[in-house]
């Protein structure tokens, strides 16, 4: 068990230096068995975050984003935290005006996290397969950005049926209705 974890946390700050010292944009750490963000990487990428718009927390244990996080990666245009165990998005999320691209698909929200609502560039939003059945539909229509919102695999009701175009410029993904079961 430790010799896992060991090679775990090795294999995180593998990747951490090399985003470093390649000074590249993107930070890649799917698929690493974190439970939370590592605070150790905050002092270790202070010289890069500013660079960095892309980063990928998928397939991990996280059950939550702290504000931290986001501000300091306040320059992100991606990120991917999907296959997590995520109810919330902590409200600074706010904050990331140049998030366009955001994947929460497979974790654990019952609701639409409403704080995406107010990011100003937000192109895409992946949803599919949580436990949303509500959804701010009229926050959502007035999104001036948004293009792409996928709820498909969630229990939503059957007002988000009726946001088609051109109600929302948007293209909205759903799973086929249920056909209704005969008596």
């Amino acid at each position: 068990m430790h010799k896992r974890m060991g090679e775990a946390v090795a294999r995180v700050a593998r990747k951490v230096n090399d985003t470093v010292e390649s000074k590249t944009d993107s930070l890649d750490l799917a698929n690493c068995k974190l439970m939370t963000f590592p605070v150790g990487i905050y002092k270790a990428m202070r010289s890069v975050t500013e660079g960095i718009h892309r980063i990928s927390l998928a397939n991990n244990e996280l059950k939550s984003i702290t504000s931290r996080f986001v501000t300091t990666f306040s320059q992100l245009t991606e990120l991917n935290l999907a296959g997590n165990y995520l109810h919330r998005l902590p409200e600074e999320i706010t904050s990331l005006l140049h998030l366009r691209d955001i994947n929460l698909s497979r974790n654990r929200f019952r609701r639409f996290p409403e704080p995406l609502a107010t990011v100003p560039a937000l192109e895409t939003i992946d949803l599919e397969e949580n436990e949303i059945a509500e959804v701010p539909t009229d926050k959502l229509a007035s999104m001036a950005s948004l293009r792409s919102l996928n709820l498909r695999a969630n229990p939503v009701g059957p007002e988000v049926r009726l946001l088609v175009r051109p109600l929302v410029p948007f293209d909205l993904l759903l799973s086929p209705e249920e056909p209704i079961p005969k008596a």
